[in-house]
């Protein structure tokens, strides 16, 4: 619904003009639905749907209070008089439950749990998983970080050369002319001339996309990276002075892949040794990089390196078209000739990798005696981890048998077979399309939901003993999964899309305005943002509030510097407290407020649309023409303030403006790169801003402390908060699960304190629940 409704019918005014009183005493005795239908139906429809006068439909978000007040101030269009407080509250109760509300719009037209695919994420996840069930189980993840380094005083890794074996925080090491640097006495002196070391573990992938390894040495290197044994790099016999090496790899997030650098200081060719018995000693240096997906080159940070040895992963590359965003999340609801023939390149891609690698998967060596049946014992077990759940003996039969009777005897054909139909099979791609019987199709919708991702054995063990009926049962696996790195990436990803941050942002600024903010410094940023959100879902209180309210942020050297606080400029990233009485939370990051402003100038419109549309859930409509900011040089003597309201006083604006405005104004005291500043064009800058709530009150508030105290008290921010954690992660409407479930969210939310764990928990339990029309156990 518009913020400012427009006329309403005026068929009673010539009876109100020839006899007010009879008109009068009329209404009085008249509901809502009659005044409606007498009034506003004309312009507006019977049931608000919009006629020709008017075709916009009434409907909103407005509360039954907030409808009541602006009928009462503004309707009739031109005689706003003819309806008094009373009047006006009647016809905002009838339109409100009638047609008006998001329920009222639910009864009209009720929402149903919708059949879906696959998401891209939830395909290539689901690929990895159902191949990991063929290798070693992986580890379970420690607190260690950092990679195992073993020294040895070789050309070469002779065990009885190892002189060092100890935990590295991170590969990035300058030698200079010298040998590696021991923590202890050594069995025998380096040769400065001659070492070699070997770094291996596993790293960690914060987010879904292409990363580009980066090692840097002046020395021989070999990289593994997911692939244990073809090498990523391979510079082993170095020829040139190439000193910084690059290799692409696809990774996706909340998962460790493999991880081996092998470096070697020698000298290349012939040994001269016997003429020349004292070489002058060349330096070294060595250090292993990457550039993450949309990111700045930088050292592999210890956080995501871990000495553990995780088996390698299944990684589909095979392009697919983007998932459906139009209503703020990533759903599987469109089915299309470019998604029809990506599902076909995943699968052909998936069946190559197979076969490349079919002795280690299915134990099946080749000439072995009994290599067909344990092939065929493989292709079950692939078809069964890919349906997630146990196979009919129809389905054996055709999925399995048929493929390698029609195959002539060519084993490599029939798997090759297999694995193609298996993952072009509905019962793949459209996980509750087949009638799955309910405890199977319940785990499925547990691990998708939490981890984007296909039930690990646990879950399925779970449903095969029946054990996933109640929601004790359930909320006990959720809890669970909620440990699991992949749970923990799909929670920050969820806060960066609350956060409308989803995708890395460039984060272009003026070089003469602010120099320093260049690439580098906005990529720290985001890690810092990051960090920030890491901290709060690896608490067990995880409290919403502490998003809004938290009065430390991460800051490295060279965003110290930047930003005036006081860090050691090689300091890595830290917590600190900075401007604790002018910050707050996630409300003031420099990332956050320099992602909401322009180039050069801040933007109270976007500041004021991502709190209001974003965090307090209001559903601001898009401007009718697009939006081009007044130029500062235009009128040189505003501020920022001053030029937005001069520029959306026009009453077409002034609707969404009125809104919009005053909570974005109360940023202002941050600049277009987060800093905090007094003045705005030499004049003293002008923080306050209010917003009417849906309970009919005012609030006021001046500076962003107020505005994140405000927000992180709000019933309609956790109202909002709650809706769209619920839309990320069960990626369904939520009102297709009871009409009234958003507000029993909200209080469900309050009631476990704000736990943004505690409410994730929940959501996928209500997800994941036996639906109606669930397949029952035979």
């Amino acid at each position: 619904m518009p913020h400012t409704l427009p006329h309403f019918g005026l068929t009673l005014l010539a009876l109100a003009a020839l006899n007010p009183a009879a008109f009068a005493q009329e209404k009085k005795e008249k509901s809502g639905e009659v005044i409606y239908r007498q009034m506003c139906a004309k312009c507006h429809g019977a049931k608000g749907e919009g006629a020709k006068a008017y075709p916009v439909p009434l409907t909103g978000d407005k509360s039954l209070t907030q409808l009541a007040k602006v009928i009462d101030d503004t309707m009739p269009e031109g005689s706003p008089d003819l309806l008094d407080a009373a009047e006006s509250r009647r016809v905002a109760e009838y339109m409100y439950d009638a047609f008006y509300s998001p329920t009222a719009q639910a009864k009209l037209n009720p929402p149903r749990v919708e059949l879906s695919r696959l998401t891209v994420k939830q395909y290539r996840n689901s690929i990895a998983d159902t191949l990991a069930g063929f290798r070693p189980a992986a580890p379970k993840p420690d607190e260690r970080q950092g990679l195992r380094g073993e020294y040895f005083n070789a050309r070469n890794f002779q065990n009885n050369k190892r002189q060092i074996d100890r935990l590295d925080p991170e590969v990035n090491f300058d030698f200079g002319k010298g040998p590696p640097k021991a923590d202890a006495e050594l069995k025998e002196k380096f040769d400065a001339h001659t070492f070699c070391i070997r770094w291996e573990g596993s790293v960690w992938a914060p987010e879904t996309g292409v990363y580009e390894f980066v090692v840097k040495t002046d020395h021989a290197l070999r990289l593994w990276v997911n692939d244990n044994k073809k090498p990523a790099i391979d510079a082993w016999v170095k020829s040139g002075n190439d000193t910084e090496f690059k290799t692409s790899v696809y990774l996706l997030a909340g998962r460790a892949y493999p991880i081996r650098l092998e470096f070697s200081k020698a000298k290349q060719g012939v040994d001269d040794s016997k003429t020349n018995p004292n070489p002058p000693v060349k330096p070294a240096f060595v250090s292993l990089n990457w550039k993450r997906p949309n990111r700045t080159i930088e050292p592999i940070a210890t956080r995501y390196l871990t000495p553990q040895k995780f088996p390698e992963a299944a990684v589909i590359e095979s392009p697919f078209p983007p998932d459906d965003r139009s209503l703020g999340w990533e759903r599987g609801a469109t089915i299309s000739k470019e998604w029809e023939a990506a599902t076909t390149e995943g699968a052909i891609e998936t069946a190559a990798y197979v076969l490349a690698k079919l002795p280690e998967l299915s134990g099946a060596q080749p000439n072995a005696p009994d290599r067909a049946a344990k092939l065929k014992a493989f292709c079950r077990t692939f078809a069964e981890r890919a349906f997630r759940r146990p196979l009919s003996e129809p389905e054996k039969v055709l999925f399995v048998d048929r493929q390698f009777d029609a195959s002539g005897g060519d084993l490599e054909l029939a798997v090759k077979r297999v694995v193609l139909v298996v993952l072009k099979s509905p019962r793949f791609l459209y996980p509750d399309a087949d009638g799955t019987s309910p405890p199977y199709a319940t785990a499925s919708r547990l691990a998708f939901s939490l981890w984007d991702a296909p039930p690990d054995k646990e879950l399925l063990d779970a449903a095969a003993k029946n054990k996933l009926g109640t929601s004790t049962e359930l909320r006990a696996q959720a809890e669970r999964m909620l440990n699991d790195p992949r749970a923990k990436a799909k929670m920050r990803e969820f806060l960066l899309t609350w956060l409308k941050l989803d995708q890395v942002k460039e984060l272009p600024k003026d070089a003469k305005r602010f120099p320093g903010f260049d690439h580098d410094l906005a990529s720290d940023l985001r890690t810092s943002l990051e960090l920030s959100l890491d901290d709060l879902l690896s608490s067990p209180n995880a409290d919403f509030r502490q998003l809004l309210l938290a009065d430390e942020l991460y800051l490295n050297g060279r965003l110290a510097k930047f930003y005036g606080a006081n860090v050691p400029a090689d300091s890595g990233f830290k917590k600190v407290k900075h401007e604790t009485d002018k910050r707050a939370g996630v409300l003031t990051h420099p990332y956050v407020l320099a992602a909401l402003a322009y180039a050069s100038e801040t933007s109270p419109i976007h500041r004021g649309v991502f709190v209001g549309r974003g965090l307090l859930g209001i559903a601001i409509r898009p401007p009718m023409e697009a939006f081009t900011p007044l130029a500062p040089d235009l009128h040189p003597n505003l501020t920022t303030r001053e030029r937005v309201l001069k520029q959306t006083s026009p009453m077409a604006c002034a609707g969404c403006h009125t809104v919009m405005n005053p909570l974005g104004f109360s940023l202002e005291q941050f600049d277009a790169v987060g800093k905090f500043r007094e003045k705005d064009n030499n004049k003293p800058v002008d923080a306050s801003g209010l917003y009417d709530t849906r309970a009919g009150s005012t609030a006021k508030f001046t500076g962003a402390k107020e505005l994140a105290k405000f927000v992180a008290g709000s019933e309609e921010a956790h109202y909002a908060f709650a809706q769209q954690a619920f839309h990320y992660f069960v990626k369904q409407p939520v009102r297709a699960y009871g009409l009234a479930k958003p507000e029993e969210l909200r209080k469900m939310f309050a009631a476990n304190g704000l736990n943004v764990r505690k409410l994730i928990v929940e959501i996928a339990v209500i997800g994941a629940m036996p639906k109606t029309g669930d397949k029952p156990p035979k």
